[in-house]
């Protein structure tokens, strides 16, 4: 290489000084898989292609790649990752593809194809006895057989005061009670398994 990067820095970057001088074939698959990105940064690119990064790192592991790939970043590389782990792409990507039969489906940055999604989700645990006196009229509400119940909803402030109302007039508690809002692997699943024609561009 023209300009390398020391490698000592290399392999500290992606985490190998223990077994600097062990043999590949030594190595674990995360290890290996480690290798493979330190020889991918040796070279010091401006341009870096990363095919499943993290495949076969534990979560520690996988959240120090993440943090080298922040670095990369930081240094203004440009990082072309390809991933299945939608929380990897939400958290690390300025820009995602979402690819289905080979067409992308979508394109932008997380938080525009997140944005995309209106509803949030809110969740929580009632007694199936209780749960038709608490939803009432409340529509697109779901008994879950786990005994959560799951509602859709675009105005969830309203929503939760009604919920919350309704439970405290009746000495109940709406236990387990979350409110989320979609995530990349949401808008993944919904773009992979609606029908062609209903893709988003």
């Amino acid at each position: 290489y023209e300009r390398p990067l020391d490698p000592d820095e290399v392999i500290a970057l992606v985490g190998l000084e223990d077994k600097r001088d062990a043999r590949v074939k030594t190595l674990s698959g995360g290890q290996k898989r480690r290798l493979d990105l330190g020889v991918a940064l040796v070279g010091d690119p401006e341009l870096v292609f990363l095919d499943e990064p993290t495949t076969g790192f534990d979560p520690a592991a996988r959240r120090g790649a993440w943090e080298m790939i922040r670095g990369l970043q930081s240094l203004g590389k440009t990082i072309f990752l390809t991933t299945h782990y939608m929380d990897e792409a939400q958290s690390l990507a300025d820009r995602v593809a979402i690819i289905r039969r080979g067409q992308i489906v979508a394109e932008g940055p997380p938080a525009t194809l997140i944005g995309r999604e209106p509803a949030s989700l809110v969740r929580f645990r009632l007694p199936k006895a209780d749960a038709a006196a608490v939803l009432g009229d409340i529509e697109g509400a779901r008994q879950l057989p786990d005994g959560y119940v799951s509602i859709e909803s675009t105005s969830p402030t309203a929503l939760l005061y009604e919920l919350t109302r309704r439970a405290h007039e009746r000495g109940l508690e709406l236990e387990d009670l979350t409110v989320t809002r979609p995530t990349l692997e949401d808008v993944y699943l919904r773009l992979v398994e609606e029908p062609e024609s209903e893709a988003a561009p």
